[in-house]
C-alpha cells in the first residue's frame, strides 16, 4: 500500500481546455485548431519535420503566430496555484506546452510537461538548446533556421507525432497518479495515450477521480464526480472546496 506524503495528496492533470480562456484554442473541440485547420496537424509529424523543408518552414510560421506568445494565465490557472500554497498539491501533469502553469506561479518542480514545452528549441543533431523566441527572430532572413552550432535541424521542445514522451516526465506522472488521494482532470478529452490512462492508474490506486470537461470522456465512468460547468468558474470553486476539506 502506498504511503502518502503528508499535505501532498492531490494530483492535477490538465489539457487544452484549461487554456482556452487564455485565448489559446484547443485541438479537437468544435472550434479547435485541428477541427478548423486539419492541415496544421501535419506540421507536427516528426518524420515530415525532419525530411521536408516546406513542412519545417510552415511549422515555424505556425509557431511564430501561436497565440500562446500573447497569452496570460487564466483564473483557473491561478486557482490551481492556491492548492500548492495550501500544501495539497503533489503535481500538475499537463498536456499543454504553452507554459502557463509556470507563468501562473507554480514551483517548476511540481509541473510535469508531458508533451514538452514550446518556449525552448533544441537541435535534433547536437542537442543544443535555446529560447524559441531566438529562433523565431531569425525567420525574417531564414524561413528554415538551422542550428548555429552544427547546422542540424531545429525543433521546438514539443513532443511531435511519432516521438516518445519524455521518459522521466512519464515516470513522474505515473508515480504522482499512484500517490494521489484525489486525481483532478481539467480540460482534457482523455483520448491521447498514454497520458489518458493515468486516470485509470489513479483510480486503481484508490484515488477519488474528478473530471472537469465540457464533453464526455472515455474515463467518466471512473469518476466520482463529473463537472460540465465552464472551467473558469468550476475550477476556482473546486479549489475552494478542496482547500476547505484539507
Amino acid at each position: 500500500m502506498h504511503q502518502r506524503r503528508p499535505g501532498s495528496h492531490l494530483t492535477v492533470l490538465t489539457g487544452a481546455g484549461l487554456s482556452t480562456a487564455s485565448g489559446i484554442p484547443d485541438f479537437r473541440g468544435p472550434q479547435g485548431t485541428w477541427t478548423q485547420h486539419p492541415e496544421q496537424a501535419d506540421l507536427l509529424e516528426i518524420d515530415r519535420h525532419v525530411n521536408d523543408m516546406a513542412i519545417r518552414m510552415a511549422g515555424w510560421a505556425m509557431w511564430q503566430d501561436h497565440p500562446a506568445w500573447a497569452s496570460a494565465p487564466s483564473d483557473a490557472h491561478r486557482a490551481l496555484v492556491e492548492l500548492e500554497r495550501a500544501q495539497l498539491l503533489e503535481a500538475v501533469l499537463t498536456q499543454n506546452f504553452d507554459g502557463l502553469h509556470h507563468a501562473a506561479g507554480h514551483s517548476p518542480e511540481l509541473v510535469v510537461e508531458l508533451h514538452g514545452g514550446m518556449r525552448t528549441t533544441s537541435c535534433l543533431r547536437c542537442g543544443a538548446r535555446q529560447a524559441t523566441t531566438a529562433v523565431l527572430a531569425r525567420l525574417e532572413r531564414d524561413r528554415d533556421p538551422g542550428c548555429l552550432e552544427c547546422g542540424g535541424v531545429l525543433k521546438p521542445d514539443v513532443v511531435y507525432f511519432g516521438e516518445w514522451l519524455p521518459e522521466q516526465a512519464l515516470g513522474r506522472a505515473v508515480a504522482a497518479a499512484q500517490d494521489a488521494d484525489v486525481f483532478l482532470v481539467i480540460g482534457s478529452t482523455l483520448t491521447v495515450q498514454p497520458v489518458a490512462s493515468l486516470t485509470e492508474v489513479a483510480a486503481d490506486a484508490g484515488a477519488e477521480v474528478v473530471i472537469v470537461n465540457a464533453e464526455p470522456t472515455p474515463y467518466d465512468h471512473l469518476a466520482s464526480r463529473v463537472v460540465r460547468e465552464p472551467i473558469e468558474s468550476a475550477v476556482p470553486e473546486l479549489v475552494r472546496e478542496l482547500i476547505a476539506r484539507g
